[in-house]
């Protein structure tokens, strides 16, 4: 069984991202990675030529900045790291730039790959997701979040990347057939500092939406305002080992109370049921 591994990012460094702590956390059980690096403003280029050089092959892309409706330029990077990949590995581990894998789920996700190696019915492996916010200490609690995605992929290339890369479809816009495992990604896009997650999200808007748009509903701020939140629950785990480093250099505070509960009266209802273990109304791009 081979594995290779596959991401795209670009400016890692303007935007804060965890990019080398995310491929470092899969690349144990991945034989190669594929990383698409877009024409950046940084040295991002240079920051991932320095992980692991004998696994990592680089290939260096441009970004359509025209593609504003929908974040469809992130699902076009995606399949340009995807379609790279040579058709003698037989699964593809797909991770973003802000997401993390705990190296506790390395053997379940490992063995699963072995238990679904030869069931051609299986196209990808469903993973359960932590949305942390505000800090390293919480995460989202409501349905604004999504539950599950699928990371990892069948070497088909009549797999692609949907929507704004959020997961995959195949053929004619098919959902895939997955198989959930009981692991994890810690997704940690919504923890940065202030000021560069308020950066972030006036440029990276852009992706997905006109400059009206923006400017009616883009606050122009020196910082991001994290107390704009529904609801939020400690988190009482470990954080992966990858990223104890960059734990350690918080440089900021943010506290919530967990009393709080701005929950739109819909989600507390599909809350209410979740919790008897109905997914109602969950958004679900796949098939179990």
């Amino acid at each position: 069984m081979k594995v290779c591994g596959f991401t795209f990012i670009r400016n890692a460094i303007k935007y804060d991202y965890p990019i080398v702590e995310a491929i470092s956390s899969i690349l144990p059980i991945c034989d190669k990675f594929v990383v698409a690096v877009g024409n950046s403003e940084d040295k991002t280029l240079e920051l991932i030529q320095n992980i692991s050089p004998e696994k990592l092959e680089i290939i260096e892309t441009v970004w359509d900045d025209s593609l504003r409706e929908g974040g469809r330029v992130l699902a076009l990077e995606t399949d340009k790291a995807f379609q790279h990949i040579s058709q003698d590995y037989d699964w593809c581990f797909y991770i973003q730039g802000d997401e993390v894998v705990h190296e506790k789920y390395l053997p379940v996700i490992k063995n699963a790959m072995k238990e679904h190696l030869h069931n051609t019915k299986i196209d990808g492996l469903l993973f359960k997701y932590l949305h942390f916010y505000g800090s390293y200490d919480y995460v989202g609690e409501s349905f604004k979040w999504y539950r599950n995605e699928i990371r990892v992929v069948r070497n088909n290339k009549n797999i692609f990347s949907y929507r704004d890369a959020q997961g995959f479809r195949k053929d004619n816009n098919k959902k895939l057939k997955v198989a959930p495992i009981n692991a994890y990604i810690y997704h940690y896009g919504w923890v940065k500092d202030p000021r560069a997650m308020q950066k972030k999200q006036e440029d990276f808007n852009k992706l997905w939406h006109d400059d009206e748009w923006l400017d009616k509903n883009i606050i122009k701020a020196e910082e991001f305002d994290y107390s704009n939140i529904d609801i939020l629950k400690k988190f009482k785990g470990t954080h992966p080992m990858q990223m104890q480093a960059r734990i350690e250099r918080i440089n900021w505070k943010f506290d919530y109370d967990l009393s709080l509960n701005k929950m739109k009266f819909k989600d507390k209802l599909k809350k209410f049921f979740s919790n008897l273990g109905w997914d109602i109304g969950q958004y679900k791009n796949y098939k179990l």
